[in-house]
């Protein structure tokens, strides 16, 4: 496994990589997360795969919708890997519930129930913050539910996201608002 680092407004980022593909980009401390990943990774910063997630991360810290995934890898099992193919599919500045989710799942089974719960456990294991964009995630009410790298982050991504944030980095406000 190779690593990288990025500076984002929101903190230090760790970018992890099979060489080929982008396998994971988690904010640094992001729930005890990446400790081990420093223990076990080679920091390669040169990958080209990371050269494509720093363009991205530049488009996309800059408020702009970045047009472009870079090669990724998604690891887990078929149901997660599902539920992130769909995360992928909600448009810059927009939103989708746990329960729209569920639905288009279970559509897509032939069944007519599939557990917001599970889907958010899908979402919740989501190794590639950003990119396979979980913080566009919230709960049926519209209110924001849980982010693993912290409520306060998750705000300020969807206020910049909607050009709401011209703020550097997250303020006061918004880490009193969530």
């Amino acid at each position: 496994m190779f690593l990288s680092y990025y500076t984002s407004p929101l903190g230090r980022m760790i970018l992890s990589s099979n060489g080929e593909e982008l396998t994971g980009l988690w904010f640094d401390r992001q729930k005890d997360t990446t400790s081990s990943l420093e223990i076990h990774g080679k920091e390669m910063p040169d990958l080209h795969v990371f050269h494509e997630t720093y363009r991205w991360l530049d488009l996309y810290f800059s408020a702009k919708d970045p047009g472009f995934t870079p090669p990724i890898q998604m690891l887990g099992s078929a149901f997660r890997r599902r539920v992130w193919e769909v995360l992928l599919t909600i448009p810059y500045g927009n939103t989708m519930t746990y329960g729209e989710i569920a639905k288009i799942i279970a559509r897509e089974q032939e069944s007519n129930v599939m557990s917001a719960q599970a889907v958010g456990g899908a979402v919740g294991h989501n190794n590639i913050a950003l990119i396979i964009p979980c913080h566009r995630v919230v709960g049926s009410n519209g209110k924001l539910t849980g982010y693993a790298a912290g409520l306060e982050r998750k705000s300020w991504l969807l206020k910049m996201e909607r050009g709401l944030n011209t703020m550097g980095t997250i303020d006061e406000e918004d880490k009193s608002e969530w």
